[in-house]
Order: C-alpha cells, then sequence, then structure tokens
C-alpha cells in the first residue's frame, strides 16, 4: 500500500502505471535547493542610472563575492570597458573570473554571448575560448531574435546553431534563454539533432520584457508545459516583475535569476535604487523563510551535471589568441 503521513490508505498502482504519472506537486515532492543566477551589471545598466551597478572587473568581482558569500552559486557575466560600455573582450570576462575564482574557486561562471550589440560570430564567441582557471561553466544562447525597447538582438538559426556547438565543443554548458514559447521550441530542435549537448538542459525564462512573454503566473505555467524532460529552470522577470517570477519560481520547484541587470529598483513605486546584496538578500530571505534551502555552487553543479571548477583543475590559466 502506498500511504502519506496523515493520508488515508491508497490502492497500489497498476503494474507500469507509475511511469505514467506525474510527480506530486510540491512539498510532497522535495524542493530541490534553490540555485540563484546573479546578474550584477547586464548591457543596460549605467552609472548615470543607478550608482549601485556594478561597471568595472573589479566592481563586478566585488559585488559578486559579497553574493556568493550570502549564498548564489551562479554569477551572470556581462563585460564592459574603461568607459563603461559593453564589449565582448575576453580578456575583461579573464579578469571577472578569475577575480572571483581567486575567493570562490567552485563558483559557476555563466558568461554572455549576446547579440544585442556585437552581431559578428567571432567577436560573440571570443569568450569562449577562455581556457585554464579562466574557463567559464555556462553561456548564454538566446534562442532567436527578439525586440527590445531600444533595438532588435539579432540570432538567426545559423548563428545561434554555430554558438551552440562551439560551446559543446568547448566543453561550456549553453544557458538557454528563452524569453517566448517560439524560443523554447527552438530548443527543443536543436536538442533533438543533438547539438545542445547532453542534459540536463538549464533554461532561463525571462518574463515581462515589453515585446516577448508577459510575466504571469499563466503563462510561466505555459512555458514549462514546453519544457524537454531532464530540464532545470530558472525564471526571471523583466523591471518590476523581478520578484512576482522569483517568488512563484521558489513555489513551484524553479530556480531563480536576480541582480540589477534585470531590475535597478527595489520596490514596486519605484521610489527606492536597488542594489545588487538587497536583491540577493531578499530572495534568500524569501526561499529561507518559505523552508526551501539554497544550493552552493558545489550543490548547483550536482544539480546541472556540471564538472569540477576549472578553478580546481587548471594549474595555470591560459588564453588562447583571440583578437
Amino acid at each position: 500500500m502506498i500511504q502519506f503521513s496523515g493520508d488515508r490508505p491508497h490502492r497500489r498502482l497498476p503494474s507500469g502505471a507509475a511511469g505514467r504519472t506525474r510527480p506530486l506537486p510540491h512539498p510532497l515532492t522535495p524542493y530541490d535547493e534553490l540555485i540563484v543566477n546573479f546578474c550584477p551589471t547586464g548591457m543596460i545598466p549605467t552609472k548615470a542610472m543607478t550608482p549601485h551597478v556594478p561597471v568595472s572587473s573589479s566592481e563586478v568581482v566585488d559585488q559578486a563575492c559579497r553574493a556568493l558569500d550570502r549564498g548564489i552559486a551562479i554569477v551572470h557575466l556581462h563585460a564592459r570597458d574603461d568607459e563603461g560600455s559593453p564589449t565582448y573582450q575576453a580578456r575583461i570576462y579573464e579578469e571577472m573570473i578569475l577575480g572571483i575564482r581567486a575567493q570562490h574557486p567552485d563558483a559557476i561562471m555563466c558568461v554572455s554571448c549576446s547579440g544585442r550589440n556585437f552581431p559578428e560570430f567571432e567577436r560573440r564567441s571570443e569568450v569562449l575560448e577562455l581556457t585554464g582557471a579562466a574557463r567559464p561553466d555556462l553561456a548564454s544562447l538566446t534562442l532567436t531574435s527578439l525586440d527590445f525597447p531600444t533595438g532588435t538582438s539579432q540570432n538567426d538559426p545559423e548563428m545561434v546553431i554555430a554558438l551552440g556547438e562551439k560551446m559543446v565543443a568547448k566543453g561550456i554548458k549553453p544557458e538557454l534563454e528563452c524569453f517566448d514559447y517560439g524560443m523554447i521550441n527552438a530548443a527543443n530542435l536543436l536538442i533533438a539533432k543533438g547539438m545542445l549537448g547532453e542534459p540536463p538542459y538549464y533554461f532561463n525564462l525571462l518574463l515581462g520584457s515589453r515585446y516577448s512573454v508577459p510575466a504571469t503566473a499563466r503563462h510561466l505555467a505555459g512555458m514549462l508545459e514546453d519544457l524537454p524532460p531532464e530540464s532545470l529552470w530558472s525564471a526571471a522577470g523583466i523591471g518590476l516583475f523581478q520578484l512576482p517570477m522569483n517568488t512563484l519560481a521558489i513555489a513551484m520547484g524553479g530556480h531563480c535569476r536576480v541582480g540589477l541587470e534585470d531590475n535597478i529598483y527595489h520596490g514596486f513605486d519605484r521610489s527606492e535604487l536597488a542594489t545588487n546584496q538587497g536583491l540577493v538578500e531578499r530572495v534568500a530571505d524569501i526561499t529561507e523563510s518559505f523552508g526551501r534551502r539554497l544550493a552552493d555552487p558545489v550543490r548547483a553543479r550536482e544539480l546541472l551535471g556540471l564538472p569540477l571548477s576549472a578553478a580546481r583543475t587548471a594549474k595555470h590559466p591560459t588564453l588562447k589568441a583571440v583578437g
């Protein structure tokens, strides 16, 4: 007999029926620890918009290490040049990754291959050439083109395939960024062709951008229905939707993305500028009060199927020749 504490006995399932049933809802199915994906900078926030956004490599390292001290597992990096503008240059990513791993060697490093400012494959993929202790664990892969209020991020099918294949060849897991249902469909097509490596697949679902999926529980649930088996998912809300989407993800058994890249305000009335530390603390407090623990980087590696950190295995960090 199958019995839960406090419940009346249930009939034993017919032979073979167990494999056809869905998991019981959380918390009857125990929660995994929560993986927090910390996105401190992005491509849009500037010091003029908020003095709290980290722009220099040293600022990013400092704020990332504070977030890691609080319990986040993944640092989602964007690079800025000396003028504070977005850049693709691998040497700047190298500075940040090595700086963070000097204090947190197991931290999971995710780099951006965004086409929002740099459409050429050589520029977008330069960061994937990092090796040694500077080799990233994850790299962002946006599955189709999409519009933002400031312009279009171009991601034609050939570019997506080329980036995905290079990530897999370099031993870097694609972070599958999906802003709408079609992007999930594109990921499923590539997975079916064996182009995105081995499971588990890691999906970052981003809701609330002006020209993509609205940030509602109904739309998030719809996106989850289309995810392939053996997937982990994280929910991000753009702007004021960050807190609602993070809270839904915690309750629904997903994971969270949080940081000033997606949202620069602390409250819904936009009267107070947020800090990265404050946003991280808020998510950590919510999940801990909820009874769901944070996944440290070592546990997050297990959940994501990632190997030991390159900082643990590489004797000397090296950077292959890049432009």
